[in-house]
């Protein structure tokens, strides 16, 4: 045996010597060694229940984060989408700003001209009524058109009735009173004889002049002569007495002092009988009695002069011109200066604060 192993051997006794002793320890020493051996057990157990809790905490909490993270998301799509549609709203929202405030101007726009024709309608109507009384004045004194006159003043009788004011009174006591002027008045129909003196115009070319009126032969005679059964000799001899009896002609015209005229002097005769008549139709339409009066005389004897009195057509052409010439011709017209006048009345005020 060697000396390490005597050593060792020596030494193991020893050590049994110095550790009996230690396992020999007091009760109260075992005691607190044991309450710190079950201290230590309950704080590794209590430990470790602790570090499961907190494992089940970190999870928990790590499903709620995931979830907030998805709720997050989904919130901020929704806010996107959110945004999108305020974004077209505030669009659409403009739009509609626009065109309340295009309708508001235009509302503003028709008020103020429903507001200016409230004003103005008395002012138009009164420009219609004056408008009217002037034309009738122009048809009176210029073209001597009764009626027409007749009827524009009653158009602005018609139109002061519906403006039913106190201030037109006078004009339609003197718009009345000119009415019954015009009323009184015999009517003539100027139109109406100017057209009839048309008519006898056109048909001057178409009468028979007094010397182209010839007797007709016995033509039947004639025929019946021929018809018998004469030698051819006879009937030769008659023939040239026919023909030689167109040679010189004598026969009766059925007019007294009938005048004997050449074809150019006929158609002058034509030509001035038209001039006749129609200087009498310019004289009827400028209210001439005397010219116009004339003017049928002359005419109506050419006619019976030097015209076929037998022939339908002169007949009605000198019956016209007779009926012409007993119509009368108002001389004198009024002047509506009545009505006239109380226009200007009323016109006056309303030409001073525009001035």
């Amino acid at each position: 045996m060697s000396e390490v192993e005597q050593k060792t051997v020596e030494q193991a006794p020893a050590e049994q010597k110095t550790a009996a002793p230690a396992t020999r320890l007091p009760r109260p020493v075992l005691a607190a060694l044991l309450l710190a051996v079950a201290a230590v057990v309950f704080g590794a157990v209590h430990w470790f229940q602790d570090r499961g809790a907190d494992d089940e905490l970190r999870r928990e909490l790590a499903r709620r984060l995931a979830e907030m993270d998805v709720q997050n998301k989904e919130a901020a799509s929704r806010s996107a989408q959110a945004a999108n549609a305020l974004r077209e709203a505030e669009v659409k929202l403009g739009v509609l700003e626009a065109k309340l405030a295009e309708s508001q101007s235009q509302q503003i726009a028709l008020e103020a001209l429903y507001q200016e024709l409230s004003r103005n309608r008395d002012e138009w109507a009164f420009a219609d009524i004056e408008q009217s009384v002037l034309l009738a004045s122009q048809q009176l004194q210029i073209a001597a058109n009764v009626r027409a006159a007749l009827i524009g003043l009653e158009n602005a009788e018609a139109r002061l009735q519906r403006l039913d004011q106190p201030r037109y009174a006078g004009l339609k006591r003197a718009l009345a009173r000119d009415i019954e002027k015009l009323k009184a008045l015999p009517l003539t129909d100027i139109y109406g004889s100017s057209a009839r003196l048309d008519d006898v115009i056109a048909a001057v070319d178409k009468l028979p002049l007094a010397m182209d009126a010839r007797a007709r032969p016995d033509k039947a005679g004639d025929k019946v002569a021929a018809a018998a059964d004469t030698p051819g000799w006879e009937r030769v001899l008659r023939e040239a007495w026919a023909e030689m009896k167109q040679l010189v002609r004598i026969q009766r015209s059925g007019v007294q002092d009938a005048a004997l005229l050449a074809p150019d002097q006929a158609y002058f005769l034509r030509e001035n009988l038209k001039l006749r008549l129609s200087s009498a139709r310019l004289a009827l339409l400028t209210r001439d009695t005397r010219a116009y009066q004339g003017d049928l005389r002359n005419a109506l004897a050419a006619l019976e002069t030097h015209f076929e009195r037998k022939d339908a057509a002169v007949i009605a052409a000198a019956g016209t011109l007779r009926k012409l010439q007993a119509a009368q011709l108002q001389a004198e017209l009024p002047d509506l200066a009545e009505t006239l006048e109380a226009l200007r009345k009323l016109r006056l005020p309303r030409a001073r604060p525009a001035g």
